[in-house]
């Protein structure tokens, strides 16, 4: 009898459809070494284009989103109908980023399946963590250092 709830897709007695974990072939036939240099240095551009991607939610998206809706504050008088905007195009373009990183991550495990490595996991959550911990650092650093505790007072 199957208990383990990773083998019953929760916590239930039977797995539930869909849940079942992912089995993969065994390796692909190796492609020439030209092919599998191709694909290695596509399954970089990948990793790069995941890690700016990654960025963007952390500064830059929602700087934007905030400026837009100081534009529409601006245009409309609405202070209220300004953070509305902004805060449902946050809400769209990070959630529209995380579709696109979700979707690069699967294309670089097939990638990097296809240049000879025995990937069976993504990237996505330890690029994510790591971009987290850099863009806090940034930004302790400017608002201890660079902004200084009371300029400004």
């Amino acid at each position: 009898m199957r208990t383990d709830p990773s083998d019953t897709g929760g916590l239930f007695v039977g797995r539930r459809p869909g849940t079942a974990p992912t089995r993969f072939r065994a390796l692909p036939k190796r492609g020439g070494d030209r092919r599998q240099r191709f694909d290695g240095s596509l399954a970089g551009t990948l990793l790069a284009a995941m890690i700016v991607l990654s960025l963007l939610c952390w500064g830059p998206i929602p700087l934007a989103c905030l400026w837009i809706g100081s534009q529409i504050d601006y245009l409309s008088g609405s202070i209220s109908f300004g953070i509305l905007v902004a805060f449902i195009g946050l809400l769209v373009f990070l959630f529209g980023a995380l579709a696109i990183l979700r979707r690069l991550d699967e294309a670089w495990i097939l990638v990097r399946r296809a240049a000879g490595h025995d990937q069976r996991t993504g990237i996505l959550g330890r690029i994510f963590a790591t971009t987290a911990a850099v863009c806090a650092v940034v930004f302790g650093f400017w608002f201890i250092v660079i902004n200084g505790p009371g300029v400004g007072a």
